[in-house]
């Protein structure tokens, strides 16, 4: 009988091969061959920078609603006689650098402090951007009527634009002229040390007649992947929508082109928001606000998602104010917890969330004790070791006693290499007569399956991995190791583990299991450092407990070279 162990191990070594071989593809600018992805479309560049993604960005607000039904998409409410010039404003905090614009009092531009940029790390990392290159901006206004919109050009109220020390926060007024009747005044307050920023409107009737608008939150973004991407290992990057009642419901570009999104009309909690690696942005209101989310195709390559909330009638003299928060910033899974119910889900783990968030939790606990990620990481890969010890010995043991007959199981093949049949049987009685299981190496490690990979997609997503130093040369886990160094070793591991298992009885089957460590080794050389780290922990910690379970078994540890001839 054939070695299960070994057929399993091709069957799960050609799977990664497939996924390899797509990943490589998209990785040279070609479609995908065996699990094509939608290609973002390209937009030309906007011609006027932030003006042009704002007038894009004029019909992005769903006609769906009756009470936007009176507007018509992409129109521009009529303005007053003397409107207000349009300028930019620019804020400084602790871990911000943002750039409103008076036209809708729009967040265009914002950049993050404490994060660089991975291409040019000279200078900061900018999540919000409106360029010829970029659009990405988060926009607010009224609808229902001829109200101030995102399109409305506002005064700004002069104030500090600096959080110096000792403050705690700082704020920008924007103030709408009057449209029906109806004054928008928006102010965006920055506290130090949050990446979330309070954002209240409130709505004045100084009108002679009782009205009823509704406020609306959104967020417009190009269909691109983001600036400088690796596209050899594959993370989400579009709009997202979270309900208590359908839960968090990841929304593809193509989908909201194609006319496929299912989200609820309706909800009184969650949020809307825009992921991509490492990163989020969201619109949050409080629980039990009435809420309508939203998606819509702005323009050839421009998206929204938002959320629609009724003011209710707001009487001749009155105002009615309403509290959002804008979150913008990384997803570090402990802060988003604490922001809004479910908004942790941005930082997508896929389906082994139930195992990657725990595996967080503990490699952050580590990181609070070591104050390295590096370090963290072994320390992680350490204590999943001790607590799979078992199921590995149990593993070992029975790849050590396979090790033991294969002698006899070589020989028996060699007489009867010409009756297969009978040769079966023999192998059979052999393995009936020394309780040995051939599965017994393979079902302890693969039930670890699950728990190694959910790990992958922790290192993966965790942005606490971007720019963080460990060793030497390693300056950054998030990136490939710039000397190979650590894929070189684990190379190196891998053929070790493959010297010290029992060879196939089958020739065949021995020369390939030399060479899938040499072609598994190509991914780890694009891998970033992190998780090579993390491969090359377990492989040099599962050598040892593969001598140490040998040596007690009295099968001394003994290397099988390869024989190619």
């Amino acid at each position: 009988m054939n070695d299960i162990r070994h057929t399993i191990l091709w069957v799960i070594f050609g799977f990664s091969m497939v996924l390899l071989w797509d990943r490589w593809q998209l990785h040279n600018g070609h479609k995908a061959t065996f699990f094509p992805v939608p290609s973002a479309v390209t937009a030309p560049p906007p011609a006027t920078g932030a003006a042009s993604a704002g007038a894009t960005g004029a019909a992005s607000v769903p006609v769906s609603s009756a009470a936007v039904a009176t507007a018509v998409p992409g129109a521009v409410p009529d303005q007053p006689a003397a409107p207000a010039v349009r300028e930019r404003v620019e804020v400084r905090t602790d871990l911000y650098r943002l750039v409103f614009d008076s036209e809708g009092g729009s967040l265009v531009q914002a950049e993050l402090l404490k994060h660089v940029d991975m291409a040019d790390k000279t200078r900061n990392f900018r999540l919000l951007d409106a360029s010829p290159q970029r659009v990405y901006v988060a926009q607010t206004g009224l609808v229902g009527g001829s109200f101030p919109t995102h399109k409305t050009v506002m005064t700004v109220v002069p104030g500090p634009r600096v959080l110096e020390e000792g403050e705690d926060e700082i704020s920008v007024r924007f103030e709408s002229p009057i449209h029906n009747g109806v004054k928008l005044v928006k102010t965006w307050t920055l506290r130090r040390g949050a990446y979330d920023i309070a954002v209240r409107h409130e709505v004045l009737n100084t009108g002679s007649v009782a009205v009823s608008p509704q406020l609306y939150l959104q967020l417009v973004r190009d269909g691109n992947k983001p600036p400088g991407e690796s596209s050899f290992y594959s993370t989400f990057t579009g709009p997202a929508v979270y309900t208590e009642a359908k839960k968090y419901q990841k929304i593809e570009f193509k989908d909201i082109e194609n006319g496929k999104v299912d989200i609820p009309k309706s909800a009184s909690d969650g949020y809307v928001a825009i992921a991509q690696h490492y990163f989020a942005t969201a619109w949050l209101l409080a629980d039990g606000v009435q809420r309508e989310p939203f998606t819509r195709k702005v323009d050839s390559n421009l998206y929204s998602v938002g959320m629609l909330t009724p003011l209710g009638s707001i009487a001749p003299g009155a105002s009615r104010a309403v509290d959002a928060r804008l979150f913008a910033g990384p997803q570090v899974e402990t802060m988003l917890e604490k922001l809004s119910p479910g908004l942790e889900l941005v930082k997508d783990y896929g389906w082994l969330t139930i195992l990657a968030k725990p595996l967080y939790w503990l490699l952050d606990q580590l990181h609070k004790m070591l104050n390295n990620w590096g370090w963290s990481i072994v320390g992680l890969v350490l204590l999943l070791k001790v607590a799979f010890y078992w199921l590995n010995a149990k593993a070992y043991a029975s790849m050590a006693k396979m090790k033991a007959l294969n002698p006899r199981i070589t020989e028996m093949r060699e007489r009867l290499k010409d009756k297969p049949q009978q040769m079966q049987q023999e192998m059979m009685r052999i393995y009936r007569e020394e309780k040995a299981n051939p599965m017994g190496g393979c079902l302890p490690i693969v039930l670890q399956i699950p728990v190694f990979i959910a790990l992958y997609w922790v290192l993966l997503s965790s942005v606490e991995m971007r720019n963080a130093p460990w060793i030497g040369w390693i300056s950054d886990l998030s990136t490939p190791d710039p000397f190979f160094i650590l894929p070189l070793l684990m190379t190196a591991s891998s053929l070790l583990q493959t010297a010290l298992n029992p060879a196939p009885p089958d020739p065949m089957q021995a020369k390939m299991m030399w060479f899938m460590p040499l072609i598994f080794s190509v991914m780890f050389f694009f891998f970033p450092a992190g998780l090579v780290l993390y491969w090359l922990t377990n492989n040099i910690l599962s050598i040892a407990q593969q001598w140490i379970i040998n040596t007690r078994m009295g099968v001394p540890p003994q290397f099988n070279l390869p024989k190619f001839r």
